[in-house]
């Protein structure tokens, strides 16, 4: 059994740190000062955001925005756009499922990565 106390977990701003990971998901977690912010963002997997310490604003990218504090449980579908705003210190457990998900630069073969490098080459001559 792992267990990690996400009060105390040692944790800087602006670093999340990966608590595990396996090929079933993978939890993350963030440390966020008073007022900083996760810019608009999205991620392959399903993600789910919970609020261990602090309390937060997640807004979406059709302008949906909910607060929520200690205990609060967020999802988000795979691509799903939105916005973390730290109304206060706040730490965050984020876990993702399944870890790599589809379309993840992790979840492709040497082939695929050096498709996709050889695509954004061209677009970047165009």
């Amino acid at each position: 059994m792992n267990h990690w106390n996400l009060g105390t977990v040692e944790l800087q701003p602006q670093q999340p740190r990966i608590l595990s990971t396996t090929s079933e998901g993978r939890a993350i977690a963030l440390h966020l000062r008073a007022g900083e912010e996760l810019q608009e963002h999205q991620v392959h997997e399903r993600a789910w955001l919970v609020v261990a310490l602090g309390e937060v604003d997640v807004t979406t990218s059709d302008g949906d925005r909910v607060s929520g504090q200690p205990g609060f449980l967020f999802e988000f579908a795979p691509q799903e756009r939105h916005t973390v705003l730290a109304r206060s210190d706040t730490r965050l457990l984020l876990l993702l499922t399944p870890w790599p998900g589809d379309g993840h630069p992790g979840a492709m073969t040497l082939e695929q990565k050096h498709a996709a490098r050889e695509r954004a080459a061209e677009r970047a001559h165009d």
